[in-house]
């Protein structure tokens, strides 16, 4: 570049270098860039090691033949690093990313040669002989994973007659279930149910229809005896498995089959149809849709229908789809009393909430079975957008609390979404001082979870009492104190009617609540207060100044001993002084506070 070359001139010099090293090191270094710019994840180096030493086709790995990081760096010519706390193979700059796939022509063909590598090393027999019980470390095998979960994509996008023939070999030999297990732990993150100890169930056409091959797929729906309705150890179908993962092709190909069930459901209740609109493969649901065997409303072991998935991830087109089916109920409920509205509702997914209001079947304010509303959810969530267009409707009641009696402002408040409070305040309806059964209003929440916005706007409104008391008389001011929250403190004191001294039923005040915690800036804010007593005892005598030296906080031990109006010998109702649990937590530094001079020392022990 320094001669005048532009980005991608450099790099095809350096690629020119790289092939020009002869030999193994020209195969290391484009092979090497051919994994790591094609690699469905990024490739830690003892990956990349080993992939870069497996032989296609045969059926031992040669360990002697893993390259070092370093070898490989070095016949990369500069275009790889690994990076340091991750340990991970990148190209030496996105912009090289970008001219290798404008520029494909030297690793052609990349994934069907990635395939086969992956599925030679997953038929070798070094993976044949590891244990399933226990299963082997990932650090120990480290391009096994990588093999299990990702062979399959490589060879959708560009299947060889190799890969394919590989792949039925890997599922013809159930000897060794670890490949399949190792995929199927991977799906049990997104929540799937397997039955592990029953793992050789899923067999091949799960794998093809899983990966989406279609090529793979057709050879054995051709074999004779294959069994294409077959549940493996989740209860799932191939058919299951397609339409899960937006394979269009073999969703098709498998429906032509005369003896296909397509609605049979897995282990949890769950049809093609419910796995396709959970992850919105429109192209999938509406091959689905024009089935005549198939249960468009039915619903999993949780009472969920196909519908609940598209509201909950939001998935406009395939909601469209459903809604616009006669024999969709878009309001019934789940096991949990949630309609769809309420899981769009919840997770902020407008355009399906959008669709759902148009409809006059659905019941916009419906609680569920701890009656909480969409618009309680909405507000949950922070989802202004939502949150506006439910209190649109006439039929919403704003101020709905569920059944531990908090309102939709409580729970924004107690979230801090200042939006959706805003929102919620503008309205009549609203009222912002509503208890819950505890007896906490929507400022005692904001104030103890330091949301000042928030504490602002309901600070500043007539009708909030910043003294209120929940059931147990506590303040918001003692909350804020409690979790050290300054800036509320500050904000609640500056308000007139806020008691700084108010105990809660066990005689306890903010300053006491803000030493127990050694939040020293609250215990000098609420100490610069004439009504402030430092020195009152709880029910059962203990001071601010007992505690802060019981918990060891020396800094707040040493604000309170400044002050004249401390009593640092006050015992509490078992005769028991602060020096003493200070002595006894080990706490030197507050006993070097609070030491006296001998001749005090019985009174203050």
């Amino acid at each position: 570049m320094a001669n005048g070359l532009g980005l991608g001139d450099a790099y095809s010099a350096t690629l020119g270098r790289i092939k020009g090293q002869g030999g193994e090191k020209t195969r290391l270094g484009m092979a090497a860039l051919m994994w790591i710019s094609h690699s469905e994840r990024p490739l830690k180096a003892d990956e990349l090691c080993l992939a870069l030493a497996v032989e296609i086709g045969s059926p031992n790995l040669n360990t002697e033949n893993i390259p070092s990081i370093s070898t490989i760096l070095a016949c990369c010519q500069g275009l790889v690093v690994v990076g340091k706390e991750a340990s991970t193979a990148r190209l030496i700059h996105f912009t090289l990313q970008e001219y290798l796939r404008a520029h494909p022509e030297p690793f052609d063909p990349a994934h069907s040669t990635m395939a086969e590598a992956c599925l030679s090393y997953l038929n070798s027999q070094q993976v044949k002989a590891l244990s399933t019980s226990p299963p082997p470390s990932l650090q120990d095998t480290p391009f096994l994973e990588y093999s299990c979960l990702y062979w399959g994509v490589h060879a959708r996008r560009d299947l060889s007659d190799c890969a394919k023939q590989l792949a039925l070999k890997l599922f013809d030999d159930h000897s060794n279930h670890i490949p399949t297990k190792i995929l199927l732990q991977a799906q049990k993150l997104y929540g799937h149910a397997f039955d592990l100890n029953k793992i050789s169930l899923f067999a091949g056409l799960h794998y093809a229809s899983f990966f989406g091959i279609i090529e793979i797929v057709a050879s054995l729906v051709a074999i004779g005896g294959c069994d294409i309705n077959k549940l493996d150890c989740g209860g799932n179908t191939p058919l299951a498995w397609a339409s899960r993962n937006g394979h269009e092709g073999v969703v098709n190909m498998l429906l032509g089959q005369d003896d296909i069930i397509p609605d049979k459901q897995n282990n949890d209740g769950r049809t093609p149809l419910w796995g396709a609109a959970w992850g919105g493969h429109e192209g999938v649901v509406k091959i689905l849709l024009g089935r005549d065997d198939v249960n468009l409303d039915q619903t999993d072991d949780d009472d969920r229908t196909p519908l609940f998935g598209a509201a909950h991830n939001g998935h406009d087109g395939v909601a469209k789809m459903l809604l616009e089916r006669d024999d969709v109920n878009p309001d019934k409920p789940d096991i949990g009393g949630r309609i769809a509205l309420w899981w769009a509702a919840c997770n902020g997914h407008e355009g399906v909430v959008k669709m759902l209001l148009e409809r006059g079947d659905v019941d916009p304010d419906k609680p569920d079975n701890d009656g909480q509303t969409p618009l309680w959810g909405a507000a949950r969530g922070g989802h202004e957008g939502v949150v506006s267009m439910l209190l649109r409707r006439d039929n919403i009641n704003s101020d709905k609390p569920d059944n531990k009696g908090q309102t939709p402002l409580w729970r924004a408040a107690c979230s801090g979404h200042e939006g959706v409070v805003k929102i919620l305040l503008e309205r009549d309806d609203v009222n912002p001082s509503k208890p819950d059964n505890d007896g906490r209003i929507a400022l005692w929440w904001a104030a103890r979870n330091g949301h000042e916005g928030v504490v602002n706007m309901l600070l500043e409104r007539d009708n909030v009492s910043p003294n209120k008391p929940d059931n147990d008389g506590r303040t918001p001011l003692l909350g804020a104190a409690h979790n050290g929250h300054e800036g509320v403190v500050e904000m609640l004191l500056a308000r007139g009617g806020a008691n700084p001294d108010e105990p809660d039923i066990h005689g306890r005040t903010p300053l006491f609540s803000a030493a127990y915690n050694g939040h020293e800036e609250v215990v000098k804010i609420l100490l610069r207060r004439d009504d402030v007593n430092p020195d009152k005892q709880d029910i059962d005598g203990k001071t601010p100044l007992w505690w802060a030296a019981r918990r060891g906080h020396e800094g707040v031990v040493e604000i309170l001993l400044a002050r004249d109006d401390v009593s640092p010998g006050k015992r509490d109702r078992y005769g028991r002084a602060p020096l003493f649990w200070a002595v006894e937590n080990g706490h030197k530094g507050v006993v070097a506070l609070l030491q006296p001079p001998e001749s005090a020392a019985p009174s203050l022990w």
